[in-house]
């Protein structure tokens, strides 16, 4: 079935990492990690938690530098859209509010951010709660209202940390069809999860266990 608002066109961007090392603590909560994120494809991190799956995405999405190895683009944050795993929701501002505050940043016309905002929404089926408070909502409905924010920028690279965690398996399947519209239009995404069921619908998987990939 063909979406009512479908994914915008766009140049999706490469990430290229190699022999990725963060420390914290004084101990490598990603070890020599060598990976590729590919426009047109998903790609699951995998593994148990601590294993270093929201580190490595902070990291591919430009948010944070890694302590040794190589990530390129450098400049790819700029082109990136963010699903954080605790939401990253301002709670005093309504569910369109907090969409739409990535598109004013960029001094778009009203009408273009309010009707972004709201085929945003809708991909991520809460279309029926743009006017709602932030603190308002549900666990459930914050996670998406956060995959909406990141859907509405056009990303060329899109890092989404646990998508689905607090989602039941019908509204998980909505996000996983953005997600993966956001592929066929042309972006990398990459999520991590620790749902076997979401890893198996994506195209590729990289498994941590204590930072390391396991082959």
């Amino acid at each position: 079935m063909t979406s009512a608002h479908p994914a915008e066109p766009r140049d999706g961007v490469t990430v290229t990492a190699r022999g990725v090392v963060v420390v914290r603590g004084g101990r490598r909560v990603v070890d020599e990690v060598d990976v590729d994120v590919v426009p047109g494809r998903v790609l699951a991190v995998t593994g148990p938690s601590g294993s270093g799956k929201s580190t490595l995405l902070t990291v591919l999405a430009g948010l944070v530098p890694a302590d040794g190895g190589t990530v390129d683009p450098a400049d790819r944050a700029a082109r990136t859209g963010v699903v954080f795993q605790g939401y990253g929701l301002l709670p005093v501002l309504t569910a369109a509010e907090n969409v739409e505050l990535p598109l004013q940043l960029r001094g778009l016309d009203r009408t273009v951010v309010r009707d972004r905002a709201q085929a945003a929404l809708a991909r991520a089926g809460l279309a029926d709660v743009p006017d709602r408070l932030a603190e308002e909502l549900s666990g459930g409905q914050r996670q998406r209202v956060a995959v909406a924010r990141a859907l509405v920028v056009a990303p060329g690279l899109l890092v989404a940390d646990e998508p689905t965690a607090e989602l039941d398996a019908d509204t998980a399947a909505v996000v996983l069809a953005a997600l993966r519209e956001e592929a066929g239009a042309g972006a990398a995404v990459v999520l991590a999860t620790h749902d076997p069921e979401v890893a198996a619908l994506c195209d590729d998987t990289l498994h941590l266990v204590d930072g390391r990939a396991e082959r």
